[in-house]
């Protein structure tokens, strides 16, 4: 059968509808797809296209500015122990690692030449107490006579007064002589007398410096403490270490190990904060051990060529665990607040000397705010003004946030890295 143009004109029309309608959803597809989620709002699809962001709550909490200085365990008291008096080691107590109490004694050294010397003054005394006997005898003696040799010279001035003529003035006049010669004799006597408990008390005294020279030949302890080195041998000469120029060999090396100084230079900036009995937390990291110490003394002025202040920080060692010459490290608490509110300091953009923070609203818009911030840690930032105790702060990536954008917010758990001077 043959078809006409009339066949072909009605299956034409059949067609356009259905184009026209694919057309009309090819549009509103594009329309639909085109729109922002802000546009969609009120739909299950909203939730779904809002951009997710970590965020953490304002809260409050102690926070505190800390400084960590590295530095080298140094005993409280460390000498060379010197011989007073030149000597032969003739016992020898202690050693390396020799443990030692106040006045322990440690060496004996062999002085003969003072043992002589004792002897020369423990026969001086007895010399000298005998011219002292001898000078009192013969006082006794001449005081004896003088008072006979007196009372008759005024026996004799008595009655020629009393009854001139009766007693020849020659007789008085020679009777007054022998008196006035036995009492010049006694005031002799007096002197020499004097003059021998000298001479004794001088020996005397010549006899205890000599035995506090010779106590010297006891070396002892001036402190307690443990012997580090050992310098001498039994039989070795000691000089005396009184004359500097002389080569004189210490006995050994004394450190107190019971306290010890940790000496740290405290930077110019931090000098304000520094107080003595501040507490300190020294730890030791060869030991793998954190002990208390304290602020003990400090110098008031700041070196001139490092920009610091000598600070020393007493750590007592009552168990003896600490050695000289270990490096620990010294952390300072600087400042400390006990409720401040606080955010981790990741949260905070900083640009031209202002600081802000995206926040999320109750609506879970964002917006950008400017804060104050107080005090900074390595990790946290109190916030003076500009945020309120349980405002929700981002914390998460923020490169591509901006003020109005509609977020899905979760509060995410911030893990905070321990830097070295927040210990």
């Amino acid at each position: 059968m043959k078809i006409g143009a009339g066949d072909k004109a009605p299956r034409a029309l059949t067609h356009r509808p259905l184009f026209a309608l694919t057309a009309l959803l090819t549009l509103a597809c594009l329309g639909a797809c085109s729109r922002s989620p802000a546009v969609r709002a009120g739909n299950g699809d909203e939730q779904e296209s809002a951009t997710a962001v970590g965020f953490t709550p304002v809260t409050r909490k102690p926070i505190m500015r800390q400084l960590t200085v590295s530095s080298e365990l140094v005993p409280f008291q460390e000498i060379d122990v010197y011989a007073k008096e030149s000597g032969f080691v003739k016992d020898l107590l202690v050693d390396y690692g020799s443990r030692v109490q106040k006045d322990q004694l440690m060496a004996v050294l062999d002085i003969p030449e003072l043992e002589m010397q004792l002897q020369q003054d423990t026969a001086a005394i007895a010399s000298a107490a005998e011219q002292v006997t001898h000078a009192q005898h013969e006082l006794d003696r001449l005081e004896a006579q003088y008072r006979v040799v007196h009372l008759q010279s005024d026996r004799l001035t008595s009655v020629a007064t009393t009854r001139p003529g009766l007693v020849a003035q020659q007789e008085v006049d020679d009777a007054q002589g022998r008196d006035l010669a036995l009492a010049a004799q006694v005031e002799a006597g007096k002197s020499t007398y004097e003059t021998a408990k000298s001479q004794l008390d001088e020996a005397k005294a010549r006899l205890d410096r000599d035995k506090a020279m010779f106590a010297y030949a006891r070396i002892t302890a001036p402190f307690a403490g443990v012997v580090t080195q050992r310098y001498a041998n039994l039989g070795t000469l000691m000089q005396a270490g009184t004359n500097s120029s002389t080569q004189a060999l210490p006995l050994v090396r004394l450190s107190q190990d019971d306290l010890f100084r940790l000496v740290i230079p405290v930077p110019e900036s931090y000098v304000k904060y520094i107080r003595v009995g501040d507490p300190v937390q020294v730890r030791v990291p060869s030991l793998d051990k954190v002990v208390p110490g304290k602020v003990a003394r400090f110098s008031v002025d700041v070196s001139a060529d490092t920009r610091t202040m000598h600070t020393e920080v007493d750590v007592p060692n009552a168990s003896h665990v600490l050695m000289p010459g270990l490096y620990a490290e010294a952390t300072l608490t600087l400042e400390r607040k006990n409720s401040a509110l606080v955010l981790p300091l990741q949260a905070v953009n900083q640009a031209n000397g202002q600081a802000t923070i995206f926040l999320v609203d109750p609506n879970n818009t964002l917006q950008e705010r400017r804060i104050t911030l107080g005090l900074q840690t390595a990790t946290d930032a109190e916030i003076l003004s500009g945020l309120n105790e349980g405002d929700r702060v981002v914390v998460s990536d923020r490169s591509g946030l901006k003020a109005g954008l509609h977020v899905k917010p979760q509060e995410v758990e911030v893990l905070q890295y321990q830097a070295g001077n927040s210990e």
